[in-house]
């Protein structure tokens, strides 16, 4: 699966009631915490990957994300499987090392074919995600299409094209 993403700073109540006016729905309402490892051998920050932690509740899900690809949106492989038990423990016994936690209340809305997640992150304040899913690289563009123009029509424009790892690192 190739994850097409784009982010926006914006005031999140103001978007929720534009989606509700396009019809939107509204999926889930979720605290997560998103814990990032280091690979022992390798620099994921040079090679821009990213290995991540995802507990929600007692639900645990583990993602690789692979490097960027060249395009107008966030794309990247992701691979994701879910898992039970201590599986930051293993990995830290395996050599990989925690860099940071990213903390977030997160809303997940459905439009058509695409996911916009609101997001309250905390230390750094309001965010849009609008992603879609592509099977292959060649329908890439028409996936950056339909999150463009329904960013268009939320009225987003502050983009935002660093991850939240990146962000927090910055701060």
């Amino acid at each position: 699966m190739l994850e097409v993403e784009q982010k926006y700073r914006a005031d999140i109540n103001k978007v929720r009631e534009e989606l509700v006016k396009l019809g939107a729905v509204l999926l889930e309402k979720k605290e997560e915490v998103d814990v990032y490892y280091q690979h022992p051998c390798r620099d994921f920050a040079e090679t821009d990957e990213a290995l991540r932690v995802r507990r929600t509740g007692p639900d645990v899900e583990v993602s690789y994300k692979g490097p960027r690809m060249r395009s107008s949106a966030k794309t990247r492989l992701e691979l994701t499987a879910s898992a039970e038990g201590d599986v930051e423990s293993i990995l830290e016994a395996l050599g990989f090392r925690k860099i940071a936690a990213v903390r977030k209340s997160r809303e997940y809305y459905a439009y058509g074919s695409l996911t916009v997640s609101l997001d309250r992150v905390e230390g750094l304040g309001e965010f849009v995600e609008i992603e879609a899913v592509a099977s292959s690289e060649a329908s890439i563009k028409e996936a950056e299409a339909e999150i463009a123009a329904l960013a268009e029509r939320l009225g987003l424009k502050d983009k935002v094209d660093e991850t939240y790892l990146e962000l927090v690192l910055k701060r």
